[in-house]
C-alpha cells in the first residue's frame, strides 16, 4: 500500500508519519510539508497513492482543492483529513463520518480508518437520492427515478445544477442554446414541468419543486447529492469523485471546469 503523509507542521507530519507505519505492516510511506510536492511525486515519478492523509488546511490549497488535484491524478485515490480542532469539538466529531482525524493522530486512528474504508455505508434517508459524479441519475429508495419524457431527467439535473431557483428562459437557454423560438421553449418547458411535478407525485416528493413569479428550483434539503455533500466536505462524497459530472450534459461541463481547475 502506498500512503502519502501531508502536514505543514513538522511535528506534527512525523508524529503522522510514525503512527501509519505502526498501523501499516510493509506499506510505502511519503512525508510532504507542501501539496506542490505531493504533486509533483505523482506527475514526475508516478507515485500514485492508495490513501492520502492530510492536513485539512494546507498553505496555497484546503483539503477539498487538494482532493480535486489528487483525484484528477489517481481517481481511485482515498482520502482522509487530518484536523486539529479544539477538545471542546471532540464530541461532535465522535459520530463524524468515515475520512476525519482529530490531531494528534496515533497507531490506532489510522488502523480504525483505513479498516472503516473497506465498507463506508451508503446514506439512507427518505431525500430523493441525486447522483451527479459520472452520469446523473435520481433514485427513490435505492430505485431509478422514471419520468415519461427523456427531457425531464435534463431538466431536473439543471435544477440540481443551479442549487437556486431560475427562470425558464434560463433553463431554455441550457437545454435548447440554438433555438431562438422562445414560444416553443416554453410550450416544451411547461410539459416538461407538468412530467415531473406528476411523476413526483406519485412518489409523494411534490414538496421538492419551488414555482413563483415565473422561477423554477428545487428545495436543496430535500435531496441528498452527491455534489452538494461533495461542496460542503462530505469525505465519502469526496472519495466518489473520480473527475467526472453529469457527464451527458454539455451545459454541465462549466462546473466540471470549476471542479477540477478550481484555483487555488
Amino acid at each position: 500500500m502506498t500512503i502519502f503523509a501531508l502536514d505543514d507542521e513538522k511535528a506534527m507530519l512525523e508524529q503522522l508519519k510514525t503512527a501509519i507505519e505502526d498501523a501499516v505492516e510493509d506499506a510505502e510511506i511519503y512525508a510532504f510539508m507542501r501539496v506542490s510536492e505531493a504533486l509533483s511525486a505523482m506527475d514526475e515519478q508516478d507515485i500514485l497513492p492508495d490513501v492520502v492523509f492530510t492536513d485539512i488546511e494546507m498553505p496555497g490549497m484546503n483539503g477539498l482543492l487538494l482532493a480535486v488535484e489528487i483525484k484528477k491524478r489517481a481517481p481511485q485515490t482515498r482520502i482522509v483529513f487530518v484536523t486539529g480542532y479544539s477538545q471542546y469539538a471532540l464530541e461532535a466529531y465522535r459520530h463524524h463520518v468515515n475520512g476525519y482525524l482529530i490531531k494528534p493522530v496515533d497507531e490506532s486512528m489510522i488502523r480504525e480508518e483505513l479498516c472503516a474504508m473497506q465498507s463506508l455505508p451508503l446514506p439512507s434517508s427518505d431525500r430523493l437520492q441525486v447522483q451527479c459524479f459520472g452520469n446523473f441519475e435520481i433514485y427513490w429508495k435505492g430505485v431509478p427515478l422514471c419520468f415519461m419524457r427523456k427531457q425531464t431527467k435534463e431538466f431536473f439535473a439543471y435544477l440540481v445544477d443551479r442549487r437556486s431557483i431560475c427562470t425558464a428562459e434560463e433553463v431554455g437557454a441550457a437545454m435548447w442554446e440554438d433555438d431562438n423560438n422562445v414560444s416553443a421553449v416554453k410550450t416544451r418547458i411547461r410539459a416538461l414541468m407538468h412530467d415531473m411535478k406528476k411523476t413526483l407525485l406519485s412518489i409523494g416528493m411534490e414538496t421538492v419543486l419551488i414555482r413563483k413569479r415565473g422561477m423554477i428550483g428545487l428545495r436543496t434539503d430535500m435531496l441528498d447529492c452527491d455534489y452538494y455533500r461533495f461542496l460542503q466536505g462530505d469525505i465519502r462524497a469526496v472519495n466518489a469523485y473520480h473527475g467526472e459530472y453529469m457527464c451527458q450534459y454539455s451545459w454541465a461541463e462549466l462546473t466540471q471546469a470549476q471542479l477540477t481547475f478550481a484555483e487555488r
